[in-house]
């Protein structure tokens, strides 16, 4: 945990009978979960720099100090002997949270929070499910603190993680305390709009179910949801993020902890692009133009014709999407090779950049698309042009890109049109063949961001129809074409399998493994890594 730390600068305590060793700058809080210890907290989140103390829920006993000391104010000092069960450690929280339930409205039942809300924990564990008063609570009511969030002041324990997120992270101060004491609430401030496009984090902070996305409200109970770590496909940046799905539909975007992309954070536009993107017409089985119509079919008998077609393309082109996955393009590159088709292009949607101030290497970058890297990685190139020539006569295989820009007419006079994809615009709709594929949240794969981080995305969804993955789709028309029609080789039906045939046959891969990838990514080398870098557009132009 502390490598990069030497043994002599290391501070030792004991916390709760367990002796740990953490640099001199650790809260206690900190170390204590160093050792498997959670110690309860309101206030305190690990992303947010300053810590108020001011919730009191994290007091522990520390022997030689006269009094309870907040863990998340307090560094830790060599020899300390730290309680954080103690009798009076756990008589002082009950004490924060009976005077937390003085006016909650305890409306679990109806609150998005619930299953996922600290007060409802804390108060659970300390078996504190009734109160000792009987006085009418303070109703307070809610707001629309912006224009997809709610606030519901009732729910509100005056943490203040939102309020010091947006003014110490996104460095925005655009948020306040309101009044003071028990008539407190969180507001913005006079004259100011919460419009930042980071503000969608403060509803990640609460512990309660106080800020709630208005397009979440009463949608789905945290137990109703499946949870799935991914990565965010909204930019190049490549958020962690976790997708939470509910009958097989994308409910809400959450960020995942990774402290070499977007530690805790993610962008508004990551957030919305994902659901947004899972709409739209499908092919649900593959498509053969036969007497000029497009008749569904089974895949055996697709990929054989479609493989039949292909050893008679004399010429053509390529194209692709940067939102298609590393396993996906790999394999698409192998099969273009095979039929003689050089080159290959993708197209990359721009859009304004915007930083989190306070964590600069979050970026929600100009390319909005998470895998341009990967694209340039396997041999394509980036097509800025205003229009893409009609392939009049000649073959065009087209991978995961819609090709929604396109005129209707869009490739009607080819030789042969292969579209290998999981949207049906009007110029994928010219096409001989359709084989569909699954969208990034149906199956396993890797992207490449910016800076030449591979990273794994895993299965969130089930695929639409007959969908299969790309990579798989492809790999088997390569073996296909390989072995002369008679039943193919043994292509691979795993992605992980994909994935390491890939970095066997990608020099700039070289040494990545699937399960080191894991779930932080693993950079390509320092040399590769740099060279994608350097191709990347300069943000802002």
């Amino acid at each position: 945990m502390y490598r990069n730390v030497k043994t002599a600068e290391l501070v030792s305590l004991k916390i709760d009978g367990t002796e740990i060793s953490v640099p001199p700058d650790t809260s206690v809080i900190e170390a204590a979960e160093a050792v498997g210890v959670l110690v309860p907290r309101y206030c305190y989140h690990p992303g947010i720099p300053t810590r108020p103390a001011q919730c009191r829920v994290c007091l522990v006993e520390i022997e030689g100090q006269p009094k309870l000391q907040p863990s998340c104010k307090m560094s830790v000092q060599e020899g300390m002997v730290v309680h954080t069960a103690s009798e009076e450690a756990r008589s002082a929280r009950r004490s924060v949270i009976e005077l937390l339930l003085v006016n909650h409205p305890l409306d679990c039942p109806i609150c998005d929070a619930a299953g996922q809300c600290m007060l409802q924990d804390y108060a659970f564990e300390t078996h504190q499910l009734a109160s000792r008063l009987n006085e009418e609570k303070l109703v307070m009511g809610r707001d629309r603190i912006a224009d997809d969030i709610l606030y519901f002041a009732d729910r509100c324990i005056i943490c203040t993680r939102c309020v010091r997120f947006m003014r110490e992270v996104a460095e925005d101060d655009a948020l306040i305390v309101a009044q003071r004491g028990y008539r407190a609430y969180i507001d913005t401030f006079p004259g100011r709009v919460l419009d930042n496009p980071f503000r969608g984090n403060i509803v990640d902070v609460c512990p309660v179910g106080a800020l709630v996305h208005e397009d979440f409200l009463f949608k789905a109970r945290f137990w109703d949801l499946d949870q799935t770590a991914s990565v965010c496909p909204g930019c190049s940046t490549g958020c962690n993020v976790t997708i939470d799905t509910k009958e097989n539909q994308i409910v809400r975007l959450k960020p995942r902890h990774n402290s070499e992309v977007n530690s805790y954070w993610m962008c508004d536009h990551g957030r919305k692009h994902l659901i947004m993107s899972n709409r739209g017409l499908r092919p649900e089985a593959p498509l053969l133009r036969r007497n000029g119509k497009l008749v569904p079919t089974g895949w055996g008998d697709a990929l054989t014709w479609v493989a039949e077609r292909l050893r008679e393309v004399p010429s053509g082109m390529a194209i692709v999407s940067p939102h298609a996955a590393n396993e996906s393009l790999f394999y698409f590159r192998r099969l273009l090779d095979r039929i003689g088709i050089a080159g290959g292009t993708f197209r990359v949607e721009r859009g304004e950049e915007a930083i989190l101030s306070g964590f600069p290497k979050l970026q929600l970058r100009a390319d909005r698309a998470p895998n341009a890297s990967g694209a340039e990685l396997h041999g394509f190139e980036r097509f800025d042009g205003s229009a893409r020539s009609d392939p009049e006569g000649d073959a065009v295989a087209v991978l995961e890109d819609p090709l929604a820009e396109l005129p209707e007419e869009w490739g009607r006079q080819a030789s042969f049109f292969l579209y290998v994809g999981n949207r049906l615009s009007s110029a994928a709709r010219n096409a001989h063949a359709i084989l569909p594929v699954t969208t990034f949240a149906e199956m396993e794969g890797t992207f490449t961001n910016f800076e030449g981080r591979v990273q794994r995305f895993h299965q969130a969804l089930q695929p639409a129809g007959l969908a299969r993955p790309a990579w798989l789709v492809l790999a088997r028309l390569v073996s296909l074409l390989e072995d002369d029609g008679d039943g193919g080789a043994a292509a691979p039906t795993l992605a992980s399998e994909a994935f390491q045939v890939m970095v066997g046959d990608t020099p700039a891969m070289a040494g990545l493994e699937w399960a080191s990838v894991g779930l932080k990514g693993a950079r390509l080398g320092s040399t590769e890594a740099a060279v994608l870098q350097a191709q990347a557009p300069v943000e802002g132009a």
